[in-house]
């Protein structure tokens, strides 16, 4: 994408409040914000580009501050930028921009400390081909998540605690462009109309965005970020979220190719399990994924990724989750793995299930392996069809084998706290047998201690592991060497 086409899409910024707003450095986080933005304007983006050639350096009250000296060196940068460059070319687009930005600060005697014009430099960067004052944060590996509740309150989320941080937008307009630097590229459009979307950044990292009159606050960005490197099974163990016994049956599940349902509350770490969970999957096999933005990060070489899309302005073209499921079974797929169900597509994911695609997985919010059962059952129900309730309850007892329970501890940890079979019907109920169980010991340091334990039950499915030619050892279920089968 060109930088000129990067403008004219409102993604630049600093590039719609260079024409003479004369107002703009009194407006409130001005001076001395760390990563204080533009403030956009009513002009239009053409009048603005034009504007940012002819315009001379603001002047005010304020002109010797920090947000002026950047917002003039921004301004004069991007009169100075060739438009037509290929801002992809991130290392090239950089050191283009890190020449003119040293003889611009030549040219006009600005006379900045080292880590002044390092930190200059950055954030005018960022605002140029990042994410703006968003791009430190998405650069530091030990956030999880960021939160942005308006201009002004921005906040993250490490190590499961959420803080409040240092750093602000310059208003609503600059969150908005910020908004729209993502979701453009990808098709996707946030309006008064369509005041809500998903998305997602190159980095497969999660975005929801909803902006006035459905928020309140002003526009609302959050990102849920990945790990640059996929969390490993072994990291997983390390960090207390699953013991090394489940993970061995887990691995025998999906190698058998058991259908299989990560459950678990917002934030709870289903779609990192999901993803540890797919790696077992052989390399020699062809993988379907469908999500509403693509954020699965498996590692075969055969994968086919497919992505919902919204209808366009015209209230047209929508693809829907469950059209992408429908359409997967004519794509000869060997596992199906949808990233989350959330309302009719679960019934042709049941189906598909029950129709020679097993070694399926999916995701769904419930709290407990019994309350997913539940919530799988009213989401088929959202599939316009007039079935019984029997119906469905067969149609889920057939289709999955096992239910993994994720959970966000009240310590900020994740961990499995149950594993359990779908064992079969017992009249209208189904019948559930838990494998195993989170069993907490204590606290310690303001953490909870405690170890997912087996029950000393063997799944009804044994004969499926064994049959692939996987032989768990007793241990794994609890059951001493006396008790061998």
């Amino acid at each position: 994408m060109s930088l000129l086409r990067r403008i004219e899409q409102g993604q630049g910024s600093g590039q719609q409040d260079a024409g003479g707003t004369p107002s703009l450095p009194q407006k409130a986080g001005g001076e001395g914000q760390p990563g204080g933005g533009s403030g956009g304007g009513d002009s239009s983006r053409l009048s603005s580009m034009q504007a940012r050639r002819v315009s001379a350096p603001i002047t005010s009250p304020q002109a010797g501050s920090y947000f002026d000296l950047k917002t003039r060196v921004q301004n004069k940068l991007l009169a100075e930028i060739d438009p037509s460059m290929d801002v992809s070319r991130t290392d090239d687009v950089r050191r283009t921009i890190q020449g003119l930005f040293e003889q611009i600060l030549t040219e006009e005697n600005i006379v900045l400390s080292r880590p002044e014009r390092a930190r200059l430099f950055e954030q005018i960067a960022a605002e140029i081909l990042g994410l703006g004052p968003l791009q430190s944060l998405l650069e530091d590996d030990t956030i999880t998540e960021i939160m942005v509740n308006g201009p002004k309150n921005i906040y993250i989320e490490r190590k499961g605690k959420l803080h409040r941080v240092p750093i602000t937008f310059e208003s609503n307009e600059h969150v908005m462009r910020i908004i729209d630097r993502i979701v453009a590229p990808l098709g996707r459009r946030i309006d008064e109309s369509s005041p809500y979307v998903d998305a997602r950044l190159q980095d497969g990292s999660r975005v929801n965005a909803v902006i006035p009159p459905i928020s309140l606050v002003g526009p609302v960005l959050t990102i849920r970020k990945f790990s640059r490197n996929p969390i490993s099974i072994d990291q997983l163990i390390q960090f207390g979220s699953i013991t090394n016994e489940a993970v061995q049956f887990l691995k025998a599940c999906v190698e058998a190719r058991l259908n299989i349902i990560i459950s678990g509350g917002t934030g709870s770490g289903k779609t990192t399990l999901l993803n540890v969970l797919s790696s077992f999957i052989p390399s020699d096999e062809r993988i379907l994924t469908i999500e509403n933005a693509a954020e699965l990060q498996l590692r075969q070489e055969h994968v086919v990724t497919l992505e919902s899309r919204p209808p366009n302005i015209e209230g047209r073209g929508e693809i829907t989750i469950r059209d992408l499921v429908i359409n997967a079974l004519r794509m000869r797929p060997e596992r199906i793995i949808v990233g989350e169900c959330r309302g009719g597509e679960t019934l042709d994911m049941l189906q598909a299930m029950n129709t020679g695609h097993d070694g399926s997985m999916t995701t769904a919010h419930a709290n407990t392996p019994r309350d997913a059962i539940s919530r799988i059952e009213t989401m088929c129900l959202m599939a316009g069809m007039d079935l019984p309730v029997r119906a469905i309850r067969e149609q889920i007892a057939g289709a999955v084998d096992v239910i993994c329970q994720q959970e966000r501890m009240r310590d900020g940890t994740r961990k499995v706290t149950t594993i359990a079979e779908v064992s079969g019907m017992e009249g209208d109920v189904i019948t559930m047998t838990d494998i195993f169980v989170f069993e907490q010991t204590g606290m310690e340091n303001g953490r909870i201690v405690g170890r997912t334990r087996p029950t000393g039950l063997r799944p009804k499915f044994m004969d499926k592991i064994e049959s692939a030619g996987i032989h768990l050892p007793p241990s794994i279920f609890g059951i001493g060497e006396r008790h061998r089968y």
